[in-house]
């Protein structure tokens, strides 16, 4: 009887180390994915990356976007939009919501700042593109 229970403790403790080592395993790979958890992955300085999308339609029938970035801008810069792309812009661009400056449409759409400066929009032909900035993300911590 003792030798059973001697057995099955040891083949229990090999158990749980080979758990702990395909865990240790998992969280290594996991940190060097680019769309890994966003805690242990460093954006190149300079640039944004997108590290989640949302989706989906109003009772309208238009389709709302959002999105989450992370960016590592240097000193002086903020995370912004150009081209229709995250990016690194100028902070006085952002503080003075002079949205238009940082190019954020598409080549061959016109921006226009919204009225009440809360975001832009692109125009090309009858499309419009409405993009309205959250306000925590304006306040340039």
């Amino acid at each position: 009887m003792r030798f059973c229970a001697k057995s099955m403790l040891l083949s229990h403790g090999l158990v749980l180390v080979y758990v702990l080592i395909v865990c240790c395993k998992l969280l290594s790979a996991s940190s060097h994915h680019p769309r890994g958890h966003s805690g242990h992955h460093q954006v190149k300085q300079g640039t944004c990356e997108v590290v989640a999308i949302h989706r989906c339609c109003n009772k309208n029938r238009i389709e709302e976007r959002s999105q989450t970035v992370k960016c590592s801008c240097f000193p002086g810069q903020v995370a912004g939009t150009t081209r229709a792309q995250p990016s690194c812009v100028e902070a006085s661009i952002v503080m003075q919501k002079w949205w238009c400056h940082m190019s954020p449409c598409l080549e061959g759409e016109e921006c226009k700042v919204l009225p009440d400066h809360t975001g832009w929009s692109c125009s090309s032909g009858n499309k419009v593109k409405t993009t309205k900035v959250s306000p925590d993300a304006a306040s340039c911590k």
